[in-house]
């Protein structure tokens, strides 16, 4: 398989409206593609991860990469997939979750080099769009396409509300395409929608064909989406002993599926692997995901906590903190950035428990005897 057909194939859920087609082009010219990524929260995660690396296939054949923060398109929020009404974000809570973002994606990009990615804020073109220009762009889409949406059809049979700037957020980031004149977008099958809308507006606007290629979705035999769901999140800021063990909580049935997503790893032989020593492919697995992130010997360090905290002995609840306080107050000192709404991002991200049991409540009181496992990695006891 040629680099340019495992660019089209790994991981790929569809290439959109055909695959020969870009193929063609990669191998005439360099071609400019982007994903969009909207700073929804302080960090990237493990859904982001398998865009990055798509990206990062692209940028090591020499095509011109822009990693885009959607920072306007992020005020509006995505419907896809919601049955309610997201919570529309400010400005400064966007701008604030997109600080450390070039950091986290040039653990996997090259924003340097010698084809350095582009990192761009789409907030540049659509801040200036007039009313005007809103009436000409929306003119090339319909209500029938917008409402034909699973989630929005979803909606109208509970009686629960459609706003209309949810209408405009694929509008907005078809907008992206024009602006930035790409020949592919890259994103999850579950923006197939949005990003067939740049599509719809290229050709109108430019008469020019946009490639849409929508990677798989890493998700487990229940459709649960791995790494991002409730009690497993995993996100690029946080350490490599984190990010390790939480790869060892996969289920067996995704360990194929996350080489293919996650690592550069050839993948002949490692579904017969998979199937045979899981706990040994699901350590290679993660050994090499970290790898990526934060280097081999971090990788080697990572294995050997998890192997001691883990596997050599059950963990040890031996950090003494103090009963009284809120359970955010409490754990805020143990979080990546040692603070009250890191450690409130976590409870709401289910990575924090409470003797056993998983809390969404970052008031709750901490009595004298309480165990609180925070992350994977730390085990807090309240004296």
């Amino acid at each position: 398989m040629d680099k340019i057909e495992e660019a089209l194939t790994r991981g790929v859920a569809q290439v959109l409206p055909d695959k020969k087609g870009l193929a063609d082009l990669m191998a005439k010219k360099k071609i400019k593609l982007y994903q969009g990524f909207d700073p929804s929260m302080p960090s990237l995660h493990l859904g982001n991860f398998v865009g990055l690396m798509k990206l990062r296939q692209f940028q090591k054949l020499g095509h011109e990469v822009i990693f885009l923060v959607g920072d306007f398109t992020g005020i509006i929020g995505d419907p896809t997939d919601k049955l309610a009404t997201r919570k529309k974000l400010t400005r400064e809570q966007v701008l604030e979750n997109a600080k450390s973002w070039k950091m986290q994606a040039g653990k996997v990009l090259d924003f340097e080099g010698e084809n350095p990615a582009k990192m761009m804020f789409n907030s540049e073109w659509s801040d200036k769009i007039s009313f005007r220009d809103l009436l000409e762009i929306t003119s090339n889409f319909t209500v029938q396409q917008m409402i034909e949406r699973d989630m929005f059809q979803e909606r109208l049979k509970n009686n629960e509300p459609i706003y209309l700037h949810e209408f405009l957020y694929p509008v907005a980031q078809a907008q992206d395409s024009v602006v930035m004149d790409v020949d592919l977008e890259i994103g999850g099958s579950d923006q197939v929608f949005n990003m067939l809308a740049g599509r719809t507006l290229m050709k109108a606007v430019k008469g020019k064909k946009k490639y849409v290629l929508a990677t798989k979705l890493l998700v487990d035999k229940e459709g649960k989406k791995v790494g991002k769901t409730t009690g497993n999140a995993l996100f690029l800021d946080s350490t490599s002993e984190d990010f390790f063990a939480g790869i060892m909580s996969f289920p067996d049935e995704v360990i194929f599926l996350s080489f293919e997503l996650l690592t550069e790893v050839p993948l002949a032989g490692i579904e017969e692997k998979t199937k045979k020593h899981p706990m040994e492919m699901k350590k290679e697995l993660a050994r090499e995901v970290v790898k990526i992130l934060w280097g081999e010997s971090k990788a080697k360090e990572a294995q050997e906590a998890f192997e001691e905290t883990f596997q050599e002995r059950k963990p040890t609840f031996d950090i003494k903190v103090s009963a009284g306080a809120s359970l955010a107050e409490t754990i805020a000192p143990f979080t990546q950035r040692q603070s009250l709404s890191n450690a409130k991002e976590l409870i709401k991200q289910n990575a924090v428990d409470v003797n056993g049991e998983s809390t969404l409540d970052p008031s709750l009181k901490i009595k004298a005897g309480d165990k609180i496992k925070v992350g994977s990695r730390t085990f807090l006891i309240a004296k």
